[in-house]
């Protein structure tokens, strides 16, 4: 069920106006000091917690901002200091931080409390689908009287708030095209660095990395998985809007049997923001849920993952890094081009065979599963999307990030030499 829809967002933020005030008057008054917060939308990780490390490890007070128990006991495992970024102690950790480093939007921290920050906008993926200024989805409101006044509004708010970021990296040339666009802004914020998020997918020697991620993905699940193959399937968010994909009980019958003739288990991703009713009509162990109530950062375990199926993810350039096959199941392709957008063609990165429903995904689906020649084919072709809008494989992109921010005036930890 969907949790989260831009116009009901955009309605909130619209009455928190004089809040928004109050906070820009106050942090008007608090004098900035050295420590770096971190926030992230999704939970504990992304290219936040990649980032954290490094800087940490650079010798840099670090605090985490949190939203949840499950994020506090997440940010506890891990050795984090935190603070709830809501209230007063998380406003005044975000006044008197020197540098805020988010992945989503300003709200990832106390976003009350920006105004004066160093701001670093990591984001959170390569816009396939059209994000910001470049979507209308972005600016929309309820439909009451003065929404076109409102619309605008939104708008002009959004482009105050961008104009807050000092960095944001970018994972190409091609990437950085998209994100000046969509956030209002010129190449001298949007630096090519390559994203934080995905050096857990570079670093190291690929069986290493099968590993490490096979160990967090069984711990996630809570079993060890006992099939030959892995398959990731992770649909977007539609605004709110239904989810169009989700199976009926013929096709979980078809699914489950396709499943079980090639020994793979199918794990099912619904977006964050809009948890679609993934749920089979009939036990099977074939099928299970890897949401982010299950798993909040689902980029480190994709080295233990055989093959993706999505629809407008980003994850479609990410898995290219490993050589991933990725299927491409889109129901509502007309439709979400029309409501929100893509940046060039859908067929562009899909190909010509991306399937409408279940039924035409499943024959797909075997036929990687049971020819080497066709797996190595679509492998090959997600590599080469992949090296279009990555242009850094080395594992380090958390360091060049790092190094853009301190070259842009952010002073060395204390005691640095």
């Amino acid at each position: 069920m969907a949790s989260f829809s831009f116009g009901s967002g955009n309605a909130a933020k619209l009455l928190r106006i004089p809040v928004y005030l109050a906070g820009r008057v106050g942090t008007s008054l608090v004098p900035r000091g050295s420590r770096w917060v971190f926030g992230c939308g999704a939970g504990i990780g992304d290219g936040a917690l990649a980032l954290q490390r490094h800087a940490a490890s650079q010798g840099h007070e670090t605090l985490w901002l949190t939203s949840s128990d499950r994020e506090d006991a997440d940010a506890a495992a891990l050795g984090l200091r935190t603070v709830r970024k809501h209230g007063l102690r998380g406003w005044w950790a975000t006044a008197r931080a020197g540098v805020v480093v988010v992945t989503h939007g300003l709200g990832d921290a106390n976003r009350y409390a920006i105004a004066g920050a160093f701001v670093v906008q990591l984001w959170h993926g390569i816009p396939l689908k059209r994000i910001g200024l470049d979507s209308p989805a972005t600016t929309q409101v309820p439909d009451v009287p003065g929404a076109p006044v409102l619309r605008r509004l939104v708008e002009f708010l959004y482009r105050r708030a961008a104009q807050r970021i000092r960095v944001l990296p970018a994972a190409s040339h091609r990437s950085r095209g998209r994100l000046e666009s969509a956030f209002g802004l010129g190449d001298d914020r949007v630096v090519v660095t390559g994203e934080p998020r995905v050096d857990v997918l570079s670093a190291g020697e690929p069986e290493a990395r099968r590993a490490t991620a096979s160990i967090a993905l069984d711990r996630a699940l809570g079993e060890p998985r006992r099939s030959s193959r892995t398959i990731l399937y992770a649909p977007t968010w539609r605004d709110g809007a239904p989810d169009p994909a989700i199976p009926d009980a013929a096709q979980w019958v078809r699914i489950i049997r396709m499943l079980e003739d090639h020994d793979a288990v199918l794990l099912v991703r619904s977006h964050p923001l809009g948890e679609g009713g993934y749920a089979p009509p009939l036990p099977t162990a074939r099928v299970k849920m890897l949401g982010s109530g299950v798993l909040a950062d689902v980029t480190p375990v994709l080295p233990a993952v055989d093959l993706l199926i999505t629809d407008y993810s980003s994850l479609a350039y990410d898995v290219g890094l490993l050589a991933m096959p990725v299927l491409y199941l889109a129901p509502d392709v007309v439709e979400y081009g029309r409501t929100r957008g893509f940046y060039g063609r859908f067929r562009d990165v899909a190909g010509d065979e991306w399937a409408a429903d279940w039924d035409a995904v499943v024959p797909q689906l075997s036929a990687l599963l049971e020819d080497d020649d066709v797996f190595a084919a679509a492998a090959g072709r997600s590599a080469t999307l992949s090296a279009e809008m990555h242009a850094f494989r080395d594992g380090c992109n958390t360091q060049r990030v790092y190094e853009k921010i301190r070259a842009r005036g952010v002073a060395a930890p204390k005691g640095a030499v």
